[in-house]
């Protein structure tokens, strides 16, 4: 492929090595794209990224030495002497990734609809809420998200809630030769502020919520950082859908440049959820409502809380845009369920047992006040928390737990390089502040056993912060664990089926 191809839609100059010789990048014949200096090969174009850890910058002679046909730098690069290996000089080599990356793999996003997903909270929900909806019309729809990529049969696991742009445009490009004819995927913030969702432009944006998250040395250096990086979808993509009720809508969308629809329970909204009640049957939870405005459907939502509605109310507005009829939509309510994530494990008639990926202070508030409102005869939530990690977290946990659960069991999870008692221990700090009756059992299996033998009449059981995990990572090991195997087998060690 032509160098010039590849630099469509970007701001550069070509010279020849150091020099100020400028080279038409149409006389340059790349073979591959990579960021990775282990990967170059003759012919390769390197990207120089500056990673947290490393500087793609610091081994370019290394390009040199191994004939790439091009790199791509934002800052000097030191050469051999007398090296005329063509030089790519671009303002920020990251933004240049997306392009070159979509333009390496002929464009996959303007054969595909794109709907992207940024928000605090219910991002992936929400995902496979649409994904459900519209393969029930019809549509073949792949998925890039925190839990899995998803194309076609294919599921391959995620490293990043939102991969890096080549990967991401890689994916995308599986998705057309599979046949898919739609993309939903989660655009994280740090995504939005990497660029790796750059490149093309979204067909439908979307915005579920904002909170105080991912703020930190690593990531956003404060809240309006946070809420700057969220918004730049809405100057990515042609329609947003919005959440009308969060009070950081307006600035979410300062600079916008699509055209915006919002959702929610107040009375400006363009689609509306009204008629709302709650539904608890043996071993599950849900919620009915009806929406009005754009467009008006009868809806069960086979998960609790006021929060399910806001996801349901968000791919009901993307569903309206691909013509899905109010029945269509209203079935794939019914049947969608997303691992780990308030996910019903039918264990008893008697109460319910959920899994849920609840794995900060703040998700697992939301989680226990939404549940709150089922009136359960008792609330009984299981947890624990990383090792190697904030202790604040910890503390945090165990307050909240103890204040909103009649029943904590303090449990471990991932405790990396830590003891598990002494995470608990810490954890067990933090519910000392409340009034809130709990229990240690360090070993997750004994733990989920001792919540199923003591499950009363009425009870909801919670078993927060691993959610779709598969595995528990101790000493640098990650050993297989997978809780509702776990389950399976205490059921069927109890003679119940």
């Amino acid at each position: 492929m032509k160098l010039k191809k590849l630099l469509e839609g970007l701001e550069y100059t070509v010279t020849a090595g150091n020099s100020s010789q400028v080279v038409d990048p149409e006389n340059v014949e790349i073979k591959n794209v990579v960021n990775d200096n282990r990967k170059i090969e003759e012919g390769s174009l390197f990207i120089c990224i500056k990673g947290a850890n490393f500087d793609g910058h610091s081994v370019s002679a290394q390009a040199a030495e191994k004939k790439a046909g091009a790199i791509v730098a934002e800052s000097d690069v030191e050469l051999p002497e007398g090296c005329d290996m063509p030089v790519v000089r671009v303002k920020d080599t990251r933004y240049a990734m997306a392009f070159i990356s979509a333009a390496y793999f002929d464009h996959p996003a303007s054969k595909l609809k794109t709907i992207g997903i940024t928000g605090t909270k219910g991002k992936t929900t929400t995902t496979y809420l649409i994904r459900s909806m519209l393969e029930n019309a019809g549509h073949k729809v792949g998925l890039i998200g925190t839990i899995e990529v998803i194309i076609g049969d294919e599921h391959i696991h995620a490293e990043n809630t939102t991969p890096e742009s080549y990967n991401l445009q890689e994916y995308m490009a599986r998705m057309v030769e599979a046949g898919c004819d739609t993309v939903v995927m989660e655009v994280s913030s740090q995504g939005l502020m990497l660029h790796r969702s750059q490149g093309f432009i979204f067909d439908i944006g979307i915005f579920t919520n904002i909170e105080a998250d991912h703020i930190g040395p690593n990531e956003h250096k404060d809240f309006d950082d946070y809420m700057h990086c969220k918004g730049l979808l809405f100057k990515q993509c042609r329609i947003g859908i919005c959440n009308g009720d969060d009070i950081h809508t307006d600035d979410i969308l300062e600079g916008h440049t699509c055209q915006v629809e919002t959702y929610g329970f107040n009375k400006d909204v363009d689609i509306r959820a009204i008629n709302l009640a709650y539904i608890r049957k043996p071993g599950n939870l849900g919620v009915f409502f009806d929406t009005e405005g754009l467009i008006n459907v009868h809806a069960e939502v086979v998960t609790p809380g006021k929060f399910s509605v806001y996801n349901a109310l968000c791919a009901i507005a993307v569903a309206r845009h691909f013509d899905c009829t109010p029945q269509e939509i209203a079935d794939a309510l019914k049947d969608a369920k997303v691992k780990g994530r308030i996910e019903m494990v039918k264990v008893s008639d008697e109460f319910t047992l959920m899994i849920d990926y609840a794995h900060n202070a703040m998700a697992l508030k939301s989680l226990l006040t939404t549940l709150r409102d089922y009136r359960p005869n008792r609330l009984i939530c299981l947890f624990g928390c990383g090792g190697n990690r904030s202790k604040l977290r910890r503390f945090e946990m165990g307050e909240v737990s103890g204040k909103y659960a009649d029943f904590t069991i303090i449990t471990s999870d991932n405790p990396r390089f830590e003891e598990p008692e002494d995470i608990i221990n810490d954890i067990e700090t933090g519910i000392k502040k409340t009034d809130g009756k709990y229990i240690k059992i360090t070993d997750r299996k004994e733990a989920i056993a001792y919540a199923i033998d003591h499950g009363e009449q009425g009870d909801i059981i919670v078993l927060a912060g691993k959610g779709h995990e598969d595995y528990q990572e101790i000493k640098g090991v990650k050993h297989h664990m997978d809780e509702r195997e776990l389950i399976a087998d205490i059921l069927k060690e109890r003679g119940i089926n």
